[in-house]
């Protein structure tokens, strides 16, 4: 019987970051066996900061749902620490994704990055993708809570790139919405509307879940769910 991976949870004091530790422990063959977090000060196997956490040595997979100015330097201690990374946290460079990649081919750890890991968001996409290439034109209207720090969402960014087109991107910040995305799309004499809506944080989990039992399968860098999802991902 294999060993039940142990997960190492980058930010657990943050509403995502809380949301994977319930998940996480909730689910079979995995268990929480670090949290990092300068917001947390006691309880078993609580680090705050992440150096400390890599250095107890007792994680497979890092889940990184924290800041887009820490992220970096999150990904890159994990992965020369051998730890497989899983990474929600958005508004990575160019440059840092293909220094992540560079690390992630040349060492003995993966990563997965997504923007989104609800699997209704990855199909909305898919649908949009195909959607563009039979319609005359498009746009992109993505919601998120307040606390969002980076717009557009990756999500957003990740659909424009998908749709081939550069449609426009609209991006709305207010209290009370979580995630949400709109692409709609028109030809003539007729409109398509693609939404998208995570109603609570829950609605990520089982994609962190698959992305934590996969990860450690899939050699380099993946980015997005698309390969855990779709046999011709």
């Amino acid at each position: 019987m294999a060993s039940p991976i142990r997960v190492l949870v980058c930010g657990a004091a943050g509403r995502m970051g809380a949301a994977v530790v319930e998940a996480v422990n909730d689910s079979e063959g995995m268990y929480v066996a670090l949290r990092a977090d300068p917001a947390l000060t006691t309880g078993e196997g609580v680090h705050r900061d992440l150096g400390a956490a890599l250095a107890a040595g007792e994680a497979d997979v890092m889940v990184d749902f924290t800041r887009p100015d820490t992220v970096f330097a999150n990904v890159t201690a994990a992965l020369a620490a051998g730890v497989h990374c899983v990474i929600g946290t958005t508004g990575l460079t160019d440059d840092q994704l293909a220094e992540i990649s560079s690390r992630a081919e040349s060492g003995a750890a993966n990563a997965l990055i997504a923007p989104n890991f609800a699997v209704g968001a990855v199909l909305m996409m898919r649908f949009a993708a195909e959607a563009s290439r039979h319609m005359l034109a498009a746009e992109v209207i993505e919601l998120h809570h307040d606390k969002k720090l980076d717009a557009p969402s990756g999500t957003s960014l990740l659909t424009a790139e998908l749709m081939g087109g550069d449609p426009p991107i609209h991006s709305v910040r207010l209290p009370g919405l979580v995630a949400h995305q709109e692409v709609i799309l028109g030809g003539l004499d007729e409109t398509l509307t693609i939404r998208h809506d995570s109603l609570s944080r829950r609605s990520f989990m089982p994609g962190v879940v698959l992305a934590v039992r996969e990860v450690g399968n899939r050699a380099g860098l993946t980015l997005g769910m698309e390969a855990l999802l779709f046999n011709d991902g």
